[in-house]
């Protein structure tokens, strides 16, 4: 499409190098090329504007084939404007000065022209050919009628069209016709497959057949060499159980002689010891007898140490138990002789005196007293005895 801008009243167009452009101002062709680029006033030109590269037309259309049964055809058309006067004067190209959009639909035109005319070509040749040679070959033969058909129409160069090339992609029947006809070749391949399965078996059998062949050789083979091992392990047995005999007698033998040495022996070692352990016990023995004897004086002359100190500390202690008691009744007569002059200078009754002192005495050796209970009559006798007692002496 052109690239159009507004300046002042003022038309630009710039074409694409693809785009054959075709200005008229009234009635006169005043541009005419690819690629274009120019002023014009919009009211006074008339503008068309044709693409000149090449272009793909897909098609898809359906045909019937001799034997009556519906294919779908998938062909491709590639063409170009080969002459863009021409095909400006047969076809509306013509732009809109103020958008460059096309004013009609050129190209849809050219498109359904090349479709019916390679439609046209292809059915005709299909309906020629049966399915099964369709399929195999219809491909190549409905690409080259279509090709030359569209190369043989009159109107195709009339209208400046010209045809680049022609592709068919695909020619394929209806989908439960594409089944059956793929259910025989499937079955063949099933059948092809089981053939070989079954081979493959055969031959698994023949193989397992030979491998078991090969093992029952191999365990005959291997029973033999049992049997000769089993022999050749009694040979070995027979010679190894001779030849340990003949070691164990030499052993005794030897152990025999050891031990009539080693008993030789240790008879002389126990005499020698036998001996020594004499000799040692009389020594010991008088040893042990002088160190009695010595310990025994010892004993005694301990024992008489000890008893003459134990004598001195005895008679020591009497002397001085007898002295504290000496002192000590020599201390309480002089304390009572103190008591009895007091008594005595105080005028109290000698009776009553010897009264207390022997109730003193007496107090000294009655056993331990807890607790003392005293009735009031007692006390009150007490009492008063108290309380009379200096009136009655001063009486």
């Amino acid at each position: 499409m052109a690239d159009i801008t507004r300046r002042l009243g003022w038309r630009h167009l710039r074409g694409a190098p693809t785009a054959h452009i075709r200005h008229h101002r009234s009635g006169t062709l005043v541009h005419d090329g690819p690629g274009l680029s120019f002023w014009f006033r919009p009211l006074t030109a008339a503008l068309s504007e044709v693409p000149v590269d090449d272009r793909e037309l897909t098609m898809t259309f359906h045909a019937r084939t001799a034997d009556f049964q519906d294919v779908s055809v998938q062909a491709t058309v590639t063409y170009r404007i080969a002459d863009p006067a021409v095909a400006a004067t047969r076809l509306d190209f013509s732009i809109d000065p103020d958008t460059g959009t096309f004013r009609g639909t050129p190209l849809e035109q050219l498109g359904t022209l090349l479709t019916e005319t390679a439609q046209q070509h292809a059915l005709d040749v299909l309906a020629r050919t049966p399915l099964s040679a369709a399929l195999v070959d219809g491909v190549a033969a409905v690409r080259e009628r279509v090709a030359a058909g569209l190369g043989a129409e009159p109107r195709l160069p009339a209208t400046g069209i010209e045809v680049v090339a022609v592709r068919v992609m695909a020619l394929r029947p209806e989908p439960e016709v594409e089944r059956a006809l793929r259910t025989p070749a499937r079955e063949q391949i099933q059948q092809e497959a089981d053939r070989a399965t079954y081979e493959r078996r055969a031959v698994a059998v023949e193989r397992e057949r030979t491998i078991a062949e090969n093992e029952l050789a191999s365990r005959i083979e291997l029973a033999r060499r049992e049997e000769q091992l089993v022999e050749q392990r009694g040979t070995n047995a027979r010679r190894e159980a001779e030849e340990q005999a003949a070691a164990d007698a030499v052993r005794a033998r030897a152990e025999a002689d050891r031990s009539v040495t080693l008993a030789r022996a240790e008879a002389a070692r126990s005499v020698e010891l036998a001996e020594a352990e004499a000799t040692r016990t009389v020594r010991l023995t008088e040893a042990e007898a002088g160190r009695s004897l010595k310990l025994a004086d010892a004993e005694a002359a301990r024992s008489l140490k000890l008893a003459e100190a134990e004598a001195a500390r005895a008679e020591r202690i009497a002397r001085a138990e007898a002295e504290g008691a000496r002192e000590v009744g020599e201390a309480r007569a002089q304390a009572q002789a103190a008591w009895l002059r007091v008594h005595a200078e105080a005028g109290i009754d000698g009776t009553v005196t010897l009264q207390a002192l022997t109730a003193t005495r007496l107090a000294e050796n009655l056993p331990r007293i807890d607790s003392v209970t005293v009735s009031p009559d007692v006390l009150t006798g007490l009492l008063s005895k108290l309380g009379g007692g200096p009136t009655e002496a001063a009486r």
